[in-house]
């Protein structure tokens, strides 16, 4: 174990000039009055479970809580079984004496620090295999050296001034961070960095710009992190730069999961946010408007085309072919727009298809269909659901979805024009303009547009409505299977085992606010665990209120009342006191936002994909329970974070800015893999548009035990 006479021999601190006596006497008395050993007098000690370097040599900045660290990490060493020397000579970086350490942590080291032939053998040692450990000015040292700006992800930038911030605690697996809550407040000195370096390292915790005046990095902003690099662990922290710090017990926890990770004493997971981690494959190019799949437990997938065909993707030949065809109505948003599988699809081959049907009149159809010898069987139609719609008109939506209880979800758009409203609420009251008016579908109680149904298929053909619905079966005016409503265009949604709702709501246009007629459009993400009503065409976002616009006379009057909407239009056949309206749980504009600088900017559309599972899945860990959304028009994929609550915690990227041109679906396959329709860069056709498979490209590591590297 390591004792006071190593402290002198690794020549650390004593012949060190700069440092002031006054640190030195408290790194000594930290050491002496801890306890030394544990084991009777006369005793064998234990061998360590592993050996590390401590190096803080500066040669710019020099941190004054570099021996309370030291002292710190040598505590850690006596408390948790592992050795630890410390030192300031960098002639000591040979291969032979690096050689007999598991990680060499560079603690608060500063500028150049090593000369070549010395760097030569700490790359060296990395690429044998030995961990590096990095804590707070780590990055901020070696700026001319490419292999240490590779292996640690990227360099310190600058800083504003110590004070007190939030930290976002996205992996609450890893070693070093399962401890920490879900936000974590503490006093420090943050750093910008400069580049991000998610996507060439695992994220475990994010500084949320918005609790600290003078960070600068665009909103998303790791501030500690891990990998692999080659067959070497890499940790590094940005926390550290008080002497408080290493008094602070989850601090200490957090910095010892980094030493006992790196080193190798046991397993962590560090592929999550490391891109090329994950296989992106394109199996079946050439798709031509591509709407909606659903995986098989087999392993195949079917997806549906818009003009009517239905595939299907076999796994063992990698071929596609089309299993069926409908004739369909593709005016406007129209066509065959939804596919879902029986719960009991292996056994009974039963679908269920969203759909407009060629002719008269102008509907959309939720039907089941049966697959006889691996072909749809159109004489198996059994029609659930007709809805009516407007010929050339707008906003079907059109997913389908079962949960876990075997209840079927179904979402429906609110088929209303809305270029005459500028962008602002479409409530055009006046007689034959009832088209231009969402108050006759998404906020009216007995009408099935603008909503989320839900129903229990029944095996004659029939459907049940399940409890807890949002109006009971019965009421006046009301439809039964609604289960949320006030919704303009819910193209995408997902109902995960929990029977947690996530919906993707694709919002109105107005780019400002206009006091006269309301607030700029948003797009919403919303997550529910009961039957609600989300606003629509009242309030959106956060519910912000429309004003009640006269289209004849162009007056505004008074806001809407969120709290008790009230739907008195002549086109509405409901109960005029609607429920609450809830406010959105995610929402962003055309516009770059700094708490979501993942959505990216532009066009927006969107889109709630799977929710993945808790355990069985075939991502690394730091992926259990994380709901994936995703935009259509910017082509980003996203992970979703919520705490305990269901509060939304944190949006951050998935696969980058560029992995597809225009996902239109993403669904979860029975390995684990995630499953995209891609619209393609020529938006809908093209050798790029159709469907991809994203999976790890290799399975989790097994957790590891180090010995020393003798």
């Amino acid at each position: 174990m390591f004792s006071l006479r190593t402290l002198f021999a690794e020549r650390c601190l004593w012949s060190n000039p700069a440092m002031p006596i006054r640190r030195i006497v408290l790194a000594l008395l930290i050491v002496a009055l801890a306890p030394l050993a544990s084991a009777p007098a006369g005793a064998q000690a234990e061998s360590p479970r592993f050996r590390i370097l401590v190096f803080t040599k500066t040669a710019a900045f020099r941190h004054s809580s570099i021996p309370v660290a030291v002292a710190a990490v040598q505590q850690l060493g006596r408390d948790n079984g592992f050795d630890v020397a410390a030192t300031e000579d960098a002639t000591l970086f040979t291969e032979q004496h690096l050689a007999t350490f598991d990680a060499v942590m560079f603690l608060s080291t500063t500028g150049d620090i090593l000369n070549a032939r010395q760097q030569g053998a700490f790359e060296r040692y990395i690429q044998s295999g030995g961990g590096f450990i990095g804590v707070h000015a780590a990055a901020d040292t070696e700026y001319d050296w490419p292999f240490y700006g590779r292996m640690l992800g990227t360099w310190f930038d600058s800083h504003p001034r110590r004070q007190n911030g939030r930290l976002v605690v996205a992996d609450r697996s890893h070693p070093s961070t399962a401890h920490l809550p879900a936000r974590w407040e503490r006093y420090d000195e943050w750093y910008n960095f400069r580049a991000n370096p998610r996507g060439k390292v695992h994220v475990l915790m994010t500084l949320d710009e918005r609790s600290i005046e003078g960070v600068k990095m665009g909103g998303d902003h790791p501030i500690a992190w891990c990998r692999d690099f080659g067959s070497s662990r890499v940790w590094y922290t940005g926390l550290g730069h008080t002497e408080e710090s290493y008094a602070e017990p989850a601090f200490l926890r957090h910095l010892l999961g980094g030493i006992e990770t790196a080193a190798g004493a046991i397993g962590a997971d560090c592929r999550g946010t490391v891109w090329k981690n994950f296989e992106r494959d394109l199996v079946s190019p050439d798709a031509v408007e591509p709407m909606s799949l659903a995986p098989a437990p087999d392993g195949s997938v079917l997806f549906v085309e818009r003009g009517g065909a239905l595939k299907r993707w076999d796994p063992t030949s990698g071929a596609t072919s089309v299993i069926g065809t409908l004739a369909v109505r593709t005016s406007g948003e129209h066509g065959l727009l939804g596919i879902a599988l029986d719960p009991a699809f292996a056994a009974n081959g039963r679908i269920f298809l969203f759909y407009a049907p060629k002719g008269t009149p102008v509907i959309n159809r939720v039907s089941r269909f049966t697959l006889e010898g691996g072909e749809l069987d159109p004489a198996s139609e059994v029609v659930l659901l007709e809805i009516p719609t407007e010929k050339g008109c707008c906003h079907v939506a059109g997913s389908l979805a079962f949960g876990a209880d075997g209840n079927l979800y179904v979402s429906t758009g609110d088929a209303t024009k809305p270029f005459p409203a500028q962008g602002y609420a479409p409530i055009d009251e006046r007689p034959g303009y009832a088209e231009l008016d969402a108050q006759r579908t998404a906020s009216n109680t007995n009408d099935l547009r603008g909503k989320i149904l839900r129903i229990r298929p029944l095996d004659d053909g029939m459907y049940d409505i399940p409890e807890g619905n949002l109006f009971a079966p019965g009421a006046p005016n009301t439809r039964p299977e609604i289960y949320a409503m006030g919704l303009r265009n819910p193209f995408r949604f997902t109902v995960d085992d929990a029977g947690v709702l996530h919906v993707g709501d694709i919002g109105p246009d107005a780019a400002r606010n206009n006091p006269e007629r309301g607030p700029r459009g948003v797009d919403e993400l919303n997550r529910t665990v009961e039957a609600v009503n989300f606003g629509w065409p009242y309030c959106v976002g956060k519910n912000k209120p429309y004003r009640d616009y006269d289209f004849a006379t162009g007056r505004s009057g008074a806001p809407f009342d969120c709290a008790s909407p009230v739907n008195d239009s002549a086109n509405s056949t409901g109960i005029r006191s609607l429920p609450p309206a809830a406010p959105a749980w995610i929402s962003y504009p055309y516009k770059q936002t700094p708490r979501l600088p993942a959505v990216g900017r532009g066009p927006r559309a969107a889109m709630a994909g799977p929710v993945y599972p808790a355990t069985g899945g075939s991502f690394p860990e730091y992926y259990d329970g994380v709901f994936f959304a995703y935009d259509w028009a910017r082509g980003r994929l996203f992970e979703v974070r919520h705490d305990e609550a269901g509060d939304f915690l944190v949006l951050n990227a998935f696969l980058g800015s560029r992995a597809f041109r225009h996902p239109i679906d993403v669904e979860l396959g029975a390995d684990g893999s995630l499953w995209v329709l891609d619209f393609g860069k020529r938006y809908g056709s093209g050798p790029d548009a159709g469907l991809y498979r994203v999976r790890p490209d290799a399975p989790s590591p097994a957790p590891s035990v180090a010995t020393a590297r003798t």
